[in-house]
């Protein structure tokens, strides 16, 4: 069998007439099982008790990652019934076996790149570098949980995958990028060059971790760490967003550098050295993964990838 993605083969997935149209059905109804009710369960909280929802998202840093944590491990386990059940087969992207390794290197990748972005803007004299005493991570790791667990669910496993499965690879990156892109345009300080860079930096290159590998934590992993360390370690916006400070430096824009030198009030995602060294590693990532073959097309059922083997 082939080195590559699971796409699903079975049940909802089977091979025959409009397994498009099954698959972004399909894709629909994990999106309202899986998402919808994080969103919903704090409204409908909210309304039941007459506590604000804005306190919900003030709340304690300790409660907040407890909360975050809980929520990612349940839309997790989901995932996993939901396509047992729907798809006719275990789900392989989530084998538990690889989920350590592959965190563990994708969490120091996320780092290890968002520094050598923060170092190129510190060289290209677009932000100031400063100290900063070391505040409770709490707040900044649920962040990062609910940003690299609750996204790559949505975008990687079921709107590249069953996209993927429906219109092709090349449609499905597309989309996917695009679609990343677009749900950060609401952000804080957001614009179009930032939209823009999320979806080539980071949609198209998370896709490539979860593609060679053939599961999603390598790519949970990459954007818990690149979120975790711009944010925290760095006291940079992440995503225009704020509430990840708390570490031992803060990067400030230097004034009158151009933003896309110092990716002003978005932060290093909307940089040229955050595009640069993100859509360097997905380019790496897709060309590995054509090199391996598993580009070439999906057989009937494939076999995951072996972790960056």
């Amino acid at each position: 069998m082939d080195n590559a993605v699971v796409l699903g083969w079975a049940g909802i997935l089977k091979p025959g007439k409009l397994r498009w149209l099954r698959a972004l059905s399909w894709a629909v109804l994990l999106f309202i099982v899986i998402l919808v009710p994080q969103v919903a369960i704090p409204i409908g909280v909210s309304q039941l008790s007459g506590i604000p929802l804005q306190r919900f998202t003030e709340a304690p840093p300790g409660l907040l990652l407890g909360w975050t944590t809980f929520w990612a491990l349940v839309a997790i386990g989901l995932y996993a019934g939901l396509v047992m059940l729907g798809e006719k087969r275990q789900p392989s992207e989530m084998a538990l076996q690889s989920a350590l390794p592959e965190l563990g290197a994708g969490l120091a990748i996320g780092a290890v790149m968002m520094s050598i972005a923060v170092a190129l803007m510190w060289m290209a004299g677009g932000i100031t570098i400063t100290p900063e005493p070391m505040r409770d991570p709490s707040r900044a790791l649920a962040l990062s949980i609910q940003s690299g667990v609750m996204e790559e669910l949505t975008f990687r496993l079921i709107v590249l995958r069953l996209i993927w499965r429906a219109l092709g690879l090349e449609v499905a990156l597309a989309v996917s990028a695009i679609l990343f892109g677009v749900a950060h345009i609401a952000n804080p300080n957001a614009s179009w060059f930032a939209a823009i860079a999320i979806a080539i930096e980071a949609g198209v290159m998370l896709a490539g971790f979860y593609i060679i590998t053939g599961r999603i934590w390598a790519a949970i992993g990459v954007h818990a760490g690149w979120n975790f360390t711009q944010g925290w370690i760095y006291g940079a916006a992440v995503s225009g967003t704020s509430g990840f400070e708390g570490g031992p430096f803060n990067v400030e824009p230097v004034r009158g550098a151009s933003e896309i030198i110092s990716g002003g009030g978005f932060g290093p995602e909307a940089s040229f050295a955050g595009l640069l060294i993100g859509t360097g590693v997905g380019a790496f990532t897709l060309w590995l993964a054509w090199k391996r073959g598993i580009l070439r097309g999906v057989s009937e059922p494939p076999e995951p990838a072996a972790v960056f083997a």
